[in-house]
């Protein structure tokens, strides 16, 4: 594991997790995806995001014609799975949070995924910093500030990677600009899985 650095206040642990700390969060993530199957969320204007999704926790993210939003359920109906420990160990060995994460949002991107700037904002206590961890192929994650306006600057993530957005960049714009093909063979050539840990209530 190297340092950790900060670039805006995002506080970014590369090679956090590895080689095999990779592998062997992929079973429990299987078992996420087999209980809460991955769905493509739509805008509120109804249009298909690039991104597949599924949540573990007592929430779920979702987005569709009624907007953004935490719920209980997947959009079949049923509960979200548990979180499992080994994702709960590393939210509490880096987040100096007292609590446990109420969310563990699944993103899956492939060749033609992105995500646009955005800030996570429809938690209730911006003191809680946001987790995510990268898996599989690299990405260029984009980071802003809390002004959409103000400059930006990227950095490739690489599986095994970490970032902590908390204090400064709890609420700054951020964003995946796409993928880097077959820079990792843990999820295939084309598949980047990113993990995001947040407090809700």
């Amino acid at each position: 594991m190297t340092d950790q650095f900060n670039v805006q206040g995002f506080t970014i642990l590369p090679g956090y997790l590895s080689p095999v700390a990779q592998a062997a969060l992929l079973e429990p993530l299987r078992n996420i995806i087999r209980a809460a199957p991955l769905y493509w969320p739509q805008t509120p204007g109804g249009r298909k995001m690039s991104v597949r999704m599924t949540s573990a926790g007592r929430f779920g993210w979702v987005s569709d014609r009624m907007g953004y939003r935490y719920s209980e359920h997947h959009p079949s109906g049923q509960t979200w799975p548990p979180i499992p420990d080994d994702i709960l160990t590393i939210w509490h060995s880096l987040s100096n949070s007292q609590r446990d994460p109420e969310c563990c949002l699944l993103n899956l991107y492939d060749a033609k995924s992105r995500m646009g700037l955005h800030q996570d904002k429809d938690e209730t206590d911006f003191h809680q910093p946001v987790l995510s961890i990268s898996l599989g192929c690299s990405g260029r994650f984009r980071m802003g500030q809390k002004d959409r306006k103000e400059r930006t600057q990227a950095i490739w993530l690489h599986s095994g990677d970490v970032v902590v957005m908390g204090g400064a960049a709890r609420l700054a714009y951020h964003g995946i600009d796409k993928i880097r093909l077959g820079s990792s063979q843990l999820l295939g050539q084309e598949q980047r899985l990113n993990i995001t840990l947040r407090v809700v209530t």
